[in-house]
């Protein structure tokens, strides 16, 4: 067989074709993991919880959905025990039936300067379509 430029140049687009092959091929793997993860994130609810300041001494804890999934049996616990809010604001409101992707839930908040610990933990459980049982620990800073 004799070498010449015709040869080399189809042996070069044979080896170029290949590798855009096999890029087409690893680019199109991310892209399915890509829209998997967007699917998923589509039956996800992502709650969350903050302190809001209205006025100067009145406080609220703000409980919110900020996933784009329904939050479903939403509960909220106090690790390290609760010296924050009335226990009976919580017994009024959770467990919540339904929280909605950017619905929130505020409940009266007592704080102190001087008597109140400046980190609380909290954790928040709820279902969604993702799965029935997920949870979240939110360290509240003051």
């Amino acid at each position: 067989m004799e070498v010449n430029a015709g040869n080399i140049i189809a042996g070069l687009a044979l080896i170029l074709s290949g590798y855009a092959t096999w890029k087409t091929v690893k680019l199109n793997n991310l892209l399915v993991a890509k829209e998997r993860g967007e699917a998923l994130k589509t039956k996800k609810a992502d709650l969350g919880a903050s302190f809001m300041s209205i006025g100067s001494s009145n406080h609220r804890l703000k409980i919110g959905n900020k996933g784009k999934a329904t939050a479903r049996n939403v509960r909220i616990e106090f690790p390290e025990g609760n010296d924050i809010v009335i226990p009976g604001e919580i017994d009024t409101k959770f467990p919540i039936e339904a929280l909605e992707p950017f619905q929130f839930v505020e409940l009266i908040a007592f704080l102190s300067m001087r008597t109140t610990k400046r980190k609380h933990p909290v954790r928040l459980i709820w279902s969604d379509d993702f799965s029935e049982e997920n949870e979240k620990i939110v360290y509240l800073i003051i």
